[in-house]
């Protein structure tokens, strides 16, 4: 009896061990939206694809992604002020899109978001 507490505690331990941590999904404001046009996005090879530098607030952070919309989205310039879930990552920051799919942009920079200002 006592060896198989002994063996449950044990396994119980091993499957918490075992488990990664859950990926975090915080809550992000969209600051601003603008469309990409700099000497770069006018050199590449595709200039019928828009690209979009995408400001948004997390936290206290200030991250600018660079959002490419699929063949056939439009709309997303249009949600700056919009509250979002978002999953930050070392490179990247995942948005779901109003069906529920996974966007993944690279973060092109990132700074502490200044400190709210009160009346």
């Amino acid at each position: 009896m006592k060896n198989a507490a002994v063996v449950t505690i044990i396994l119980a331990a091993a499957m918490m061990l075992g488990q990664s941590a859950p990926r975090k999904w915080q809550s992000a404001r969209i600051l601003e939206v603008k469309k990409q046009q700099d000497s770069t996005s006018a050199k590449r090879s595709d200039s019928s694809v828009d690209r979009y530098e995408v400001s948004l607030r997390v936290k206290d952070t200030d991250y600018v992604v660079l959002y490419t919309p699929p063949p056939g989205v439009h709309g997303f310039q249009y949600t700056a002020g919009m509250d979002k879930l978002v999953l930050v990552e070392p490179q990247t920051i995942t948005i779901n899109d109003i069906l529920g799919r996974p966007i993944t942009a690279p973060i092109i920079s990132q700074k502490p978001a200044p400190p709210p200002s009160h009346p």
